[in-house]
């Protein structure tokens, strides 16, 4: 580099951008002179020389970095942080800019701070420091309907409000399978209800609004019985089984898979009145075990290397 070289305005290179007269325009004023400076190795974007002003009082040149800059036709190199919104988006994005030893994936799996940051120039695998400041970022945006889920949950509902409930969001119940049957009945010494035994409920519970609960059985099965005594004649009403178990099928996040998760039924009994709730059993776990297999899908279809964790803060 040559810092040393007081060029004449004469004989400054032309390189069409103005600076003959720049510098002419200088010198006219008496303020300032220049020198030439040549750009390798001081990162792309740069023409091959630039001039830098030197103060004539002092001969000392002033803020030598914001005067390259300024010369500067594109950025150093690739930094910030882009978002995406779905997975096949991070994935696809990710193989737009990784390279193979200077990219990798983190993985945050702790609900609800969920994400993936695919870091673009990391540190390499021979030591070398990245900088670490150019990324790709998922959030696994949560979808209306695991959202209401989650908002509901451990939440009391009158009758009238559960038997809504469950007839809005019928369609996100599920049958639970052998494994899943075996497994949480044995756990929880209740029963599973299919979707359609559900969804009869709600249209009971429906009808029965209006009632008192008249008496509440347990039975062998491990299902409740209750018999609803309505309000505005003196019959009977017919029992209602309850079962204490169900089963969601919901997608997680936009465009995601579905992610099974076992809900309680509970119901309270209070002045011949029924309030009734659901508690999903360990959702935090089983959208962690979803994040961990999106996870190995960024693995295999990107072959970089993922981590459970955060990178590094950057300065």
């Amino acid at each position: 580099m040559d810092t040393q070289t007081l060029i004449q305005p004469s004989k400054l290179p032309d390189s069409g951008d103005g600076i003959d007269r720049i510098a002419e325009m200088a010198k006219a004023a008496n303020a300032v002179t220049f020198q030439v400076v040549e750009t390798d190795g001081l990162g792309d974007g740069l023409p091959e020389k630039i001039l830098l002003a030197v103060d004539t009082k002092n001969g000392r040149i002033s803020d030598l970095k914001s005067q390259i800059e300024a010369y500067r036709q594109g950025p150093k190199r690739r930094t910030g942080e882009a978002t995406v919104t779905t997975l096949d988006s991070f994935i696809d994005l990710v193989n737009r800019h990784a390279s193979e030893d200077e990219t990798v994936v983190f993985a945050s799996t702790t609900y609800p701070n969920l994400k993936l940051t695919a870091v673009i120039n990391y540190h390499s695998l021979e030591n070398v420091p990245g900088h670490s400041d150019h990324r790709i970022g998922y959030a696994f945006p949560i979808t209306p309907e695991m959202a209401a889920w989650l908002a509901k949950n451990n939440k009391p509902f009158t009758q009238g409000e559960f038997a809504e409930w469950l007839d809005e969001h019928c369609a996100e119940l599920s049958e639970a399978d052998d494994t899943e049957k075996d497994f949480y009945e044995g756990l929880f010494k209740e029963r599973f209800a299919e979707p359609s035994r559900l969804i009869e409920l709600s249209r009971d519970l429906e009808i029965s609004v209006g009632g008192k609960v008249k008496q509440n059985i347990r039975l062998a099965s491990g299902e409740r019985s209750l018999v609803f005594e309505e309000t505005h004649s003196d019959s009977n009403g017919q029992p209602i089984s309850i079962p204490g178990l169900f089963m969601l099928c919901v997608p997680a996040w936009v465009d995601g898979d579905p992610v099974r998760i076992p809900a309680r039924l509970r119901y309270r009994v209070k002045g011949g009145e029924i309030s009734w709730m659901y508690q999903l059993y360990r959702p935090d776990i089983a959208l962690r075990d979803q994040v961990k297999k999106d996870l190995e899908a960024v693995a295999d279809r990107t072959t970089l290397p993922v981590f459970e964790g955060k990178p590094e803060v950057t300065a």
